[in-house]
């Protein structure tokens, strides 16, 4: 990946974006319109769809003052960055944060969080009426200490039935009260019982299940990774030292819940399945055309990442697979679909359950500095921003799949029966086996009653589904 550019150097070297302004114009930019500046030079210069915003053209603006004038009848953050994007229907994910610490945090898996990861779908036959089902419940949290529990679903908090357009508001207290309901043929039955839960700072360790099983003549890795935290890597690392170590013959991943993360360690995790590829393009990246150009011309090796052999300077264990079956739902997102879609040109990918999100676009964090990294940040405020700022395609150019990849094996969770998390029956894990072993009759069915999925608690915060490019990996 890249470093970031020197903005105030590059806008003058690479000869775009406020060319008639001098090398450093910060002490033209009056100091309540400093956080501004910032948001747009930032889009200017990095958003993947910069030339489709005419506010962002490189010429939209002679001289800084004539920006300083668009930008004091524009001078609210959080809604001149909504203005300088593309519509909703191409540009999904593109955040900004008024206090960076908390997007740090959420991006490093550590969040305010009660312990309870959940999805939220419609009612039968409603397009506005909700309920939520719990997908799986964090260890030392405080719904561990509780009676709640994969499987259980609530259509209300604090009493008011969940919508489309009070679940955000409903969800983001400190403490609730989840309102339980019971799964009756397709109906969702309140019964009376409730949970109060509690937020508190939690980092999650996204290696939640690692297991090997003995299936006939297979040795069966399994491993349950809920999130692509650079933090714990080495932990990943380790998780895959433990199924080596046992002589697996086959790896299930199970990615149904991850929504994404750093593409740094998907390409480590990437490297971990395989081992084989060492040096070899494991996944391509498209930035926007003056990026581009920068880049090809400069250093075309930055728009690669390679299948590598360590992590900072650990050694990486790889299983050298050839084929690896991975389990997916709607929530399989960003990076997760990186590693299925660049896996594929080099092993033979299975995947088992739903097709996934659909998010083939990457994001990085944008500070309020000379070079937009965070060192040399301004100290008054904490603004950050997360931008779409590249497409990932696999080694053989193909990253067309904003619609989701389709399963080989299509199984979308049933309600009535879930399942323990890394038992053998449990349907999808049971599904995989089946299809290991070439035993039809673990392969379930699809369940009758389907419900459409609405949104799960990674995506409600707008970040925990984004694949991202950390600034300590950006090389130029």
């Amino acid at each position: 990946m890249k470093k970031f550019l020197l903005i105030m150097l590059s806008i003058v070297a690479i000869g775009f974006g406020l060319s008639s302004c001098e090398p450093d114009d910060s002490n033209s930019v009056p100091k309540d319109l400093r956080i501004s500046d910032f948001v747009w030079k930032g889009m200017n210069l990095y958003y993947l769809w910069q030339e489709d915003v005419p506010d962002l053209a490189d010429d939209r603006f002679a001289n800084q003052t004539e920006l300083n004038t668009y930008l004091s009848q524009n001078n609210e953050p959080i809604t001149l960055f909504n203005h300088l994007r593309v519509a909703t229907s191409i540009d999904r994910f593109s955040v900004i944060y008024s206090d960076y610490r908390v997007l740090e945090g959420i991006l490093s898996g550590t969040t305010g969080n009660n312990g309870v990861d959940f999805a939220l779908r419609y009612k039968q036959g409603s397009s506005t009426d909700i309920f939520g089902w719990v997908r799986y419940i964090l260890p030392n949290s405080d719904a561990s200490n509780k009676d709640i529990h994969r499987g259980d679903i609530f259509y209300a908090v604090n009493g008011t039935p969940l919508t489309v357009t009070n679940y955000q508001q409903l969800l983001s207290g400190q403490t609730y009260t989840l309102d339980l309901a019971d799964y009756d043929n397709g109906n969702i039955t309140p019964n009376g019982q409730s949970v109060t839960l509690t937020k508190a700072t939690y980092s999650e360790n996204p290696v939640y299940i690692n297991e090997a099983f003995n299936v006939g003549n297979h040795k069966i890795g399994y491993l349950m990774y809920n999130g692509f935290y650079p933090n714990y890597d080495l932990a990943m690392n380790q998780a895959f030292a433990q199924l080596d170590s046992q002589n697996i013959t086959d790896l299930v991943l199970d990615l149904r819940y991850n929504s994404g993360g750093s593409i740094q360690t998907a390409t480590y995790l990437a490297s971990m399945i395989t081992g084989q590829f060492t040096n070899q393009v494991f996944a391509k990246e498209q930035w926007n055309d003056k990026l581009m150009d920068y880049w090809n011309d400069n250093n075309p090796e930055t728009l690669s990442n390679r299948f590598t052999d360590e992590i900072n300077g650990n050694s990486i264990h790889s299983l050298n697979l050839g084929t690896v079956y991975i389990l997916t739902s709607r929530s399989t997102a960003s990076a997760s679909e990186l590693v299925i879609n660049c896996l594929k040109p080099y092993v033979n990918v299975v995947q088992i359950g739903d097709v996934t999100t659909g998010k083939n676009v990457g994001s990085v964090t944008l500070y309020d500095s000379p070079s937009f990294e965070k060192d040399g940040s301004d100290p008054t405020h904490y603004y950050a921003m997360q931008p779409i700022v590249l497409k990932t395609i696999n080694k053989n150019g193909f990253g067309d799949y904003a619609d989701g990849l389709q399963p080989t094996q299509e199984y979308v969770e049933d309600l009535s029966n879930l399942g323990v998390l890394g038992d053998v029956n449990e349907p999808l894990l049971s599904t995989a086996i089946g299809i290991i072993t070439a035993n039809g009759r673990l392969i379930r069915p699809m369940p009758e009653k389907i419900f459409t999925p609405f949104k799960d608690s990674k995506s409600l915060d707008g970040l925990r589904d984004q694949m991202y490019s950390s600034a300590k990996n950006l090389k130029p």
